[in-house]
């Protein structure tokens, strides 16, 4: 864990999953820019995840990393008792306000003739089972009033062939949302989910530079005219986070700059 320590009245606190790049990367610095004593979490990269965390030193932020595969339920217990210390030690309390669900597994077949039981399962475990049992562990430290954002996607509305198991996936997300938000709405706790559309992480950096048509082809499956960037996601986030946000949940905010919505002409 990279320590850095904090002074004065206990700031709010986040832990954003997967955060160690794209679009986690960008919801852990916007959450440090407002304020939050954020947790970075990875799942094998470590100098990645300490990259995010120093962006965040760099502006005047406070972050520390944290370690744990989510594709195993014991990775899961790792992440919530190392968060619960992380926080402990840079706040003075092992509380939190803020959970953010980002990380998220595809996989490497897509279609339904190519998948494999082993690739759905991981899918599945890191997904859904993951942030089931993470908002499992953490609701006892989640302070009365938090937020939880689940990072969903536009592939629950479009039929996307070679992404089958990870639409399931992000479907069974969304119903999460409505339910969970009506079992801990008691608490002011308010949940929602953030759906990007196609976002420029490296995969797709990396495709349109393989394809150089690809940009223009998103571009025009769009209602706005240009490919999503990780601060499009993290935006709607920081507003969730907020108090500006208290009055929202259960429901799902698409943030994919309205992509297949129809015709344009």
């Amino acid at each position: 864990m990279t320590q850095h320590s904090t002074t004065g009245t206990t700031p709010r606190t986040a832990l954003v999953t997967g955060s160690s790049r794209g679009i986690g990367r960008a919801v852990a610095r916007r959450l440090a820019a407002d304020g939050m004593v954020v947790a970075v979490h990875y799942g094998h990269d470590a100098a990645a995840a300490q990259e995010t965390v120093d962006l965040i030193l760099r502006d005047g932020g406070r972050a520390f990393s944290v370690g744990a595969d989510l594709a195993s339920h014991e990775g899961v217990l790792a992440l919530v008792e190392g968060v619960r210390a992380g926080l402990a030690a840079h706040t003075g309390e092992a509380a939190l306000d803020v959970l953010v669900n980002n990380a998220a597994a595809t996989t490497s077949g897509g279609h339904l003739a190519d998948e494999t039981p082993e690739a759905f399962d991981r899918v599945f475990a890191v997904n859904v089972r993951a942030p089931y049992f993470l908002v499992q562990g953490l609701l006892p430290v989640l302070r009365d009033g938090g937020r939880i954002v689940n990072i969903g996607s536009a592939v629950t509305r479009i039929a996307l062939a070679d992404e089958l198991a990870y639409a399931m996936s992000k479907g069974a997300m969304e119903t999460f949302t409505r339910t969970l938000a009506n079992v801990v709405g008691e608490r002011r706790i308010t949940v929602n989910t953030v759906a990007p559309g196609p976002t420029q992480t490296a995969n797709l950096t990396a495709a349109m530079a393989a394809m150089p048509a690809l940009e223009g082809m998103l571009i025009a499956g769009q209602a706005l005219p240009w490919v999503g960037q990780p601060e499009d996601v993290a935006d709607p986030v920081s507003f969730l986070a907020s108090e500006d946000g208290r009055w929202i949940t259960g429901t799902v905010i698409d943030a994919s700059g309205g992509t297949y919505l129809g015709p344009k002409r």
